[in-house]
């Protein structure tokens, strides 16, 4: 299937440069993407290496001439794009490679320092740290649009074959950057929710090309049903909070799943939605302030709203609700208050609901816009099977969001896609990976770890060469040095996995590659390259 990365773990959506919605989404009812948390520091000034060299910025651009379509190397390259620095790279280290995933990946430079776990790997090891566009986000795409033709060659295999003919071929802007190929040189491949499961399916599927690996909040088992999104919210989020909410959405399910249409009305108007003319939609818009606890952090930032919405729910009189909560009446009122009369507009801005929420209208422009960087992942959860707590509405199940690819995508699916889940995790192996030298790190608090090999119930046991580690943390918090500082179970992980990828770079041996002629005489003879070309080889 040719969107298998798409619809094994997100649907591929495009948006517009500016988004619909005040966040940049394009429809609020499509999920914020699980995207990395951002580091902001000053990106635009010089770096001083170890040894006093002045380097380039942190935010300067690289490009790699990429295969567009790996299994079918004719159709010539494309232009990918990279940011490098070497500031602790002394001879010998490691190259630490790491993508941001779906995403413009020029607001991720800063992952490159040591404000990550990517510079603090690179700082104990002497190594230097790129980060690589991910094919099709940005401004690195093999075709000029995001048509469906163009879309074909999105998949996982094409995503890992990126890399490695990006580790083996590229000419890193740094002393000797011509000889650091992942044939000579350690390389540490990094990532993080997408690019984590990115990650592990690379170990697996090139198994010696990378020294080791880090996994943060990788997503590595595909479910279509995943409800279970919700689940390390429900469980750890307040208490009062999650009882309310649970009465709040199984009263509204009730109604509209009734016949009383002056009630189903009454809520409608209540939340600001009076105009917004299917009911899943209406239900779904309450997900939006679930969602937010996908942006907390253990130190602090943006996810902030989410308290907001529960102190609007539980705090009555400058009294919090005790862990049973205030009940359904309270509850409920209180709600519908909130997003009357706070929450939409901070959501919608000025756009109206219908344009903002609704998810029918295929004569938006979102729906066939093909523009390049206009690409965001939308992924659509759902609510708890019957006889679990839910804290979203059972009216949004699979066929909501299968409906939507199928109208994003109507030339490859004229009906709504049958998606083979199975595919994917028996190519990559999902929560039964087994490989050398790769930490998979995970937070309790992550709404993303019941994807992860984290998640309850998954058998796969940590051991000294794939280690699973976890922490208190949030959603790929442990990628942050400052999440480290506010909170010892991250800085544990942290501590582990730095003492992991120095035992496994200790242990690394290049692979043995005599002359040029010995590897090109091999290539003749298999009659395709032979694993381990690299464009200057170090000879021995």
């Amino acid at each position: 299937m040719f969107l298998r990365l798409s619809l094994s773990l997100l649907v591929l959506s495009q948006s517009f440069a500016n988004g619909l919605t005040t966040d940049g989404r394009f429809n609020a009812n499509f999920m914020r993407k699980p995207a990395l948390p951002i580091v902001h520091i000053d990106q635009n000034t010089p770096v001083t290496s170890r040894n006093g060299t002045i380097l380039p910025p942190y935010n300067t651009t690289y490009t790699f001439q990429q295969l567009i379509d790996h299994n079918n190397p004719s159709l010539g390259t494309f232009t990918q794009r990279y940011w490098h620095t070497y500031e602790f790279y002394e001879e010998g280290g490691p190259i630490v490679m790491f993508s941001p995933g779906e995403g413009n990946a020029a607001q991720f430079s800063s992952y490159l320092t040591n404000n990550t776990i990517n510079g603090q790997i690179a700082q104990q090891e002497n190594g230097a740290v790129v980060l690589l566009e991910h094919r099709f986000y940005g401004l690195s795409n093999p075709l000029p649009d995001l048509s469906v033709e163009s879309l074909r060659l999105l998949t996982v295999q094409q995503a890992i074959d990126d890399y490695e003919y990006f580790a083996k071929n590229v000419i890193l802007p740094m002393p000797n950057g011509d000889r650091l190929s992942a044939v000579t040189t350690p390389w540490i491949l990094t990532g993080g929710s997408y690019s984590g499961a990115l990650t592990s399916w690379t170990m697996v599927n090139k198994p010696g090309l990378f020294a080791a690996g880090y996994a943060s909040s990788a997503v590595v088992e595909a479910i279509l049903d995943f409800w279970q999104y919700f689940e390390p919210e429900r469980l750890t989020m307040p208490a009062n909070c999650s009882v309310d909410v649970e009465r709040v959405i199984a009263h509204i399910d009730e109604v509209f799943t009734g016949s009383n249409q002056t009630a189903i009305q009454a809520i409608k108007e209540s939340f600001g939605l009076g105009d917004l003319t299917h009911l899943d939609d209406v239900a779904g818009a309450l997900r939006n302030n679930l969602w937010d606890w996908q942006g907390l952090t253990l130190s602090g930032g943006p996810g902030a709203q989410f308290f907001k919405f529960c102190d609007a729910l539980e705090v009555k009189d400058g009294v919090s609700a005790p862990a049973a909560g205030w009940g359904l009446e309270h509850a409920l009122d209180a709600w519908s208050s909130y997003w009357k009369t706070t929450y939409l507009a901070l959501l919608c801005g000025e756009d109206d609901v219908e344009d903002c929420l609704g998810t029918y209208d295929t004569s938006q422009p979102y729906w066939t816009d093909i523009s390049i960087d206009n690409s965001e992942r939308s992924s659509r959860k759902n609510a708890a099977p019957v006889g679990h707590p839910t804290l979203v509405s059972r009216l949004v199940q699979p066929a909501y969001k299968l409906r939507q690819c199928q109208q994003m995508f109507p030339e490859a699916f004229p009906q709504p896609p049958n998606v083979h889940t199975g595919q994917i995790n028996s190519l990559y192996h999902g929560w039964n990976v087994s490989v050398s030298n790769l930490f998979f790190a995970n937070g309790q608090r992550d709404p993303w770890r019941y994807a992860t090999v984290s998640a309850p119930g998954v058998i796969l046991k940590s051991t000294p060469s794939q280690p699973i580690a976890v922490s208190e943390g949030f959603h790929c918090g442990d990628l942050l040095t400052r999440e480290g500082v506010a909170n010892p179970t991250v800085l544990a992980v942290q501590k582990q996995a730095l003492a992991s990828i120095k035992t496994w770079i200790a242990a690394w041996k290049p692979t043995k590659v005599r002359s040029v002629r010995d590897l090109r005489s091999r290539e003749r003879k298999l009659k395709k390259p032979v694993d381990g070309w690299f464009r200057t080889p170090v000879l021995e």
